[in-house]
């Protein structure tokens, strides 16, 4: 990581805060070693003595929500085994936030607006290049069902007939690389199975309220309406436990403490998870994410 983008990334992380303290968030500091990581099927925790480390601060945001926070974010290392390459690292920095009264459109707003403000601080303009192609931030911006994009690039349709290792494989080959590179895109209605941690759409509980934000072809941001039934979310996680086991795949413990919150009572809410290592390589437009963090790891190295 030269100088060049170490200051770019300062400028970006600093924007960032400037952004949500100006729109009444608190910043929050949540623990990064865990007794209970989220169970999610394919995401895993590095171990950490008898805890792992966490993939996303997300349970315990969700915990200060149902404690009466109501607009939230945090900015801090989070960690996954298995993922190394020229857009991963095992270790990365996530932007979360957390907004009570809010649905996936609510962030879906709040993220075109962010974007903008950051792309302007750092690069003086929302308009820019990212390896040879040019990029326009300006808002609104384009939205496709996964339904839609699946019908049209991958001949199929993963809500009606779905699959898990073809949805992973479609959309690895055939889905993101036919997605938008001009503009920033946005997929939105996943697949119910592909949404654990998401709010069912109304009218239509095949679909899950949850988007994901593509720009020049790279993945940055996940986003629900979060679910925030207790008994559903415990049955998702045991459902997740039990497809990990199938796998060969450690099964950690559920969640007891946040289960017991949002049995208490969490207000509806919408929540996103964004890469900042991703951002910063838009902004300094590398193709490798070596290029956008310090002391990015090795493959086969810790993790």
């Amino acid at each position: 990581m030269n100088a060049a983008n170490l200051k770019n990334r300062s400028r970006l992380l600093q924007a960032m805060r400037e952004f949500f303290c100006r729109n009444g968030f608190t910043e929050v500091e949540t623990p990064v070693r865990l007794p209970a990581p989220a169970m999610e099927t394919h995401i895993d925790a590095p171990p950490s003595g008898k805890a792992w480390l966490r993939t996303s601060p997300e349970l315990h945001m969700k915990r200060l929500l149902c404690a009466g926070a109501e607009r939230i974010f945090q900015i801090g290392p989070c960690f996954r085994s298995g993922e190394c390459g020229r857009r991963h690292n095992p270790e990365f920095t996530m932007l979360e936030w957390y907004r009570a009264h809010a649905d996936y459109n609510g962030i879906l707003h709040d993220t075109e607006a962010l974007l903008p403000h950051l792309f302007q601080t750092v690069k003086g303009s929302t308009e820019f290049h990212y390896q040879g192609q040019p990029v326009n931030l300006a808002a609104p911006w384009p939205r496709v069902t996964v339904r839609e994009a699946f019908r049209q690039w991958a001949g199929w349709d993963p809500v009606a007939d779905w699959d898990a290792d073809r949805f992973d494989a479609d959309m690895d080959a055939k889905v993101e690389p036919a997605l938008p590179r001009d503009r920033p895109c946005v997929l939105t209605d996943y697949p119910a199975a592909a949404a654990a941690l998401a709010r069912l759409k109304p009218g239509d509980t095949a679909v899950a309220e949850r988007w994901e934000l593509y720009i020049g072809g790279l993945e940055i941001a996940n986003a629900y309406s979060e679910l925030c039934e207790a008994d559903l979310q415990r049955a998702r996680f045991l459902t997740a436990a039990a497809e990990r086991q199938a796998l060969g795949k450690e099964v950690y413990p559920l969640d007891e403490p946040f289960l017991s919150d949002l049995e208490k009572g969490m207000p509806p809410c919408g929540g996103i998870a964004l890469g900042v290592d991703r951002l910063v390589m838009l902004a300094c437009d590398t193709a490798d994410i070596a290029d956008a963090r310090l002391f990015c790891q090795q493959p086969g190295a810790l993790f």
